[in-house]
């Protein structure tokens, strides 16, 4: 099928359009109703990109957050050679909150590797950060800052940050950072905001194959908290943590988080 635009475009423009639509979502209904706005918001981005992705690429199969169990665990997937991974709004509680920018929409493409019985990768991607105005993409990955020369500050989350990432904060001498969705937290790595983001206790794929593919694109270090590999496209699509850093923080990073988990 002839598209105008390349699979790298397509990810940035669903994700910045998705993007302009909540916005419009949230200057018409305002703040009154914090929990209608965030179920809206979910439910019409979801219908956004699904619609997009069936008339633009009919012949890919699509894991998204916000889709059935049935549809999260269609078996398809593990046989399919291209899968789009995408959460239509990163950050719910904080879409919902006025004044808050650290919320985001993921547009990821998971890819089989030619000759693969089972394996891929992530082939393309993007995250909106509407309230900020930027997305970031595979397009035209951003430049790394350079690796800090005072502390690491290392973004958690807002409401449950890790108990073992307050220990390696102390071991460290590292400063942790609030920030709300994932997708913002890792964005702020690749923008020199924080230099790394840690978590454990809960994800799933589309929490973080979007910037992930953004992360890896532009050079920088993503992995399981273990150092071993991100793998995306799963049966089934928990994937409970990770660590995204500047490349020259990694091997620090990972000693001290096998040190605080002993």
């Amino acid at each position: 099928m002839v598209t105008i635009r390349d699979d790298h475009a397509l990810a940035r423009d669903l994700a910045s359009e998705a993007g302009e639509a909540l916005l419009a979502l949230r200057a018409g209904e305002g703040f009154d109703d914090p929990a209608a706005l965030r179920d809206t918001g979910d439910r019409q981005s979801h219908l956004l990109l699904m619609e997009a992705l069936s008339r633009l690429r009919p012949d890919d199969l699509v894991l998204s957050e916000e889709a059935t169990r049935e549809e999260r665990f269609d078996p398809r997937r593990q046989s399919a050679e291209r899968v789009w991974i995408v959460d239509p709004l990163d950050g719910t509680r904080e879409f919902g909150e006025d004044g808050r920018a650290d919320w985001a929409v993921h547009v990821a493409l998971w890819q089989r590797t030619p000759g693969a019985d089972a394996g891929g990768a992530l082939a393309a991607g993007a995250v909106a950060l509407p309230a900020q105005g930027v997305t970031l993409s595979t397009v035209a990955p951003p430049e790394l800052p350079p690796t800090p020369a005072g502390r690491v500050r290392i973004a958690v989350s807002r409401t449950r940050p890790p108990e073992f990432v307050r220990k390696l904060a102390d071991l460290l001498d590292a400063e942790l950072v609030p920030i709300g969705s994932a997708g913002a937290k890792i964005s702020a790595v690749l923008t020199g905001q924080v230099d790394a983001y840690v978590h454990a206790g809960g994800q799933y794929e589309w929490d973080s194959a979007a910037p992930v593919a953004v992360a890896l694109a532009a050079g920088a270090h993503a992995s399981r908290i273990d150092g071993s590999p991100l793998t995306y496209n799963q049966d089934n699509p928990s994937l409970p943590d990770i660590l995204v850093s500047l490349p020259d923080l990694a091997p620090t990073l990972l000693a001290g988080i096998r040190d605080v988990h002993r």
